[in-house]
């Protein structure tokens, strides 16, 4: 096979006028239709001198041109790198200097602050609006509406993906053909994905979540996608009725049980819902199954490994949870000091091999090493633990981790117990210096919608509940948590802005 990330998941579907997309407001377009488009951009790709292998930067609108540039740089054998919409152009200089992107794709609107980031590069600047505008656009329409389909192997570079940075410079996870092309197929057979599936799409398309797992396995099932531009609760509601799942974070849940539209009518016709990026609240699981009647299945995966379990399918989906590793993952949990095994039900971090697992970080040798070991297992840096069943309950990550006196306090125990106080909608736990014990555990509330946290109350519920040295030394109420465009509450603000509200 030439190039089997294309054959499998795009180019087999070539000729079919089978529904691919549904955009939001727009007429429905056919598998051939995207395939035609994804050709041409490949050929205006190709016209404007990059070779297979060189990086295509994007930081562009949610559109169907948007997921036929991924789809064309898979084609022309480039490799795709999609960046948040919400980057400063300080962030972006970073990334498209560190990745020596030939191409960058901006909007109109960002072209300006972009263009100057990469002078003197040699790399070309071109536009793609959500309106199907801009100088890229009008370069594909120029162009025959099939291309070549570039020799490209399993072990080759598909895509580059920056993490969050949020302990020091970003890092770029090198994909593969194989990483992406296994994980596809491996989730469409564990999610029992099918032609007859209508996935509501309300993800962002620059992170692994919205494009690699949503897209790809609806590409690998051959079903069809309706395609929102972003998240809009009232858009995903009046469109459920046309869907059979939906993929989502648990921001997703909470603002559909808040919508007085959603239940067991407007659900009857769907047949899984899923989530991931982020922790979903165990209440959030009961409140969803006792309005529907359905079971949340979620999930775990990151950049670097795209996914790595699930609840089943059929069989119990365990609340609190991210399941039981996927079919050809290996996962362990170990030592973060030794690298040693830990005990079933003992905390320690998740190690993971398989063909999922990326290659490493791209011009960063001794931080590859570092965390990917010579027998392929990647420290992922979560901490979590695993129960006799197999189950996964990740704990936190490990630079969460709050080591007071000595003694090791997990944010997550402690958040478990917030959360299921009156008036607190979700919370987190962080560790701020301390002038004798080194840090010491501060908790942030948000408090739920028209309630108030009684302080009192709650502290004498960790008193009774947990040992001295794991309660927060303080507790702060907040109207809400911070979060980042995947959902994730970003405790590194938390900690800039809380760090010193024990010694101020």
């Amino acid at each position: 096979m030439t190039n089997p990330l294309y054959e499998t998941l795009l180019g087999r579907h070539a000729e079919s006028q089978a529904p691919f997309l549904y955009p939001e407001g727009g007429e429905p377009i056919s598998y051939a239709a995207f395939l035609a488009m994804a050709s041409r951009m490949s050929n205006a790709i190709t016209s404007l001198g990059l070779m297979p292998g060189d990086r295509v930067a994007a930081q562009i609108d949610k559109s169907p041109e948007a997921l036929a540039l991924y789809a064309a740089c898979v084609q022309g054998g480039f490799v795709f790198l999609p960046l948040n919409t919400a980057y400063t152009p300080a962030e972006l200089g970073y990334f498209l200097s560190d990745s020596g992107a030939k191409l960058v794709v901006a909007t109109d609107a960002t072209e300006a602050k972009v263009a100057p980031l990469v002078s003197g590069t040699g790399a070309v600047v071109e536009t793609l609006n959500a309106d199907v505008t801009g100088s890229l656009a009008a370069l594909a329409a120029r162009q025959a509406h099939q291309a070549p389909v570039a020799e490209r192997g399993p072990d080759d570079l598909a895509a580059l993906l920056y993490t969050s940075g949020t302990t020091g410079r970003s890092k770029g996870a090198m994909l593969s053909q194989n990483n992406l092309l296994s994980n596809a197929l491996t989730l469409a057979r564990a999610w029992r994905f099918t032609q007859a599936d209508v996935l509501l799409h309300a993800l962002p398309i620059f992170h692994t979540h919205g494009l690699f797992v949503a897209t790809n396995v609806i590409l690998a099932a051959g079903g069809a996608m309706i395609l929102f531009g972003k998240f809009d609760v009232d858009a995903l509601v009046r469109e459920m009725p046309k869907a059979s799942t939906l993929m989502g974070v648990p921001t997703f849940y909470t603002r559909l049980l808040d919508h007085p539209g959603f239940g067991s009518g407007l659900t009857r016709g769907m047949r899984l819902f899923i989530s991931g990026s982020a922790p979903l609240l165990a209440e959030t699981h009961i409140r969803f199954e006792e309005r529907t009647g359905h079971r949340i299945l979620e999930r775990y995966g990151m950049t670097e490994t795209n996914m790595n379990t699930s609840n089943p399918y059929e069989g119990e989906r365990r609340a609190g949870t991210v399941g039981l590793p996927l079919p050809g993952v290996e996962l362990k949990i170990t030592d973060p000091a030794t690298g040693a095994n830990v005990p079933r039900g003992g905390v320690g971090v998740i190690e993971v091999r398989g063909p999922n697992v990326f290659l490493g970080y791209w011009q960063m040798p001794e931080k590859t090493r570092e965390e990917l070991r010579e027998d392929g297992f990647f420290i992922t840096g979560d901490l979590a633990r695993m129960d006799e069943d197999g189950y996964v309950t990740i704990i936190g990550r490990g630079k969460d981790l709050i080591i007071s006196g000595g003694f090791n306090v997990y944010p997550k125990e402690v958040e478990s117990l917030l959360d299921e106080q009156p008036g607190v909608a979700e919370s987190a736990v962080i560790g701020v210096p301390h002038p004798d014990l080194g840090e010491v555990a501060v908790g942030i509330l948000a408090r739920a919608k028209g309630q108030e946290p009684d302080l009192d109350q709650i502290a004498a519920a960790m008193d009774e509940a947990l040992a001295r040295f794991k309660r927060p030394r303080k507790l702060i109420i907040v109207d809400e948590l911070p979060r980042n465009t995947m959902g994730k509450v970003q405790k590194n603000i938390l900690r800039q802005r809380y760090g010193g509200v024990l010694t101020a």
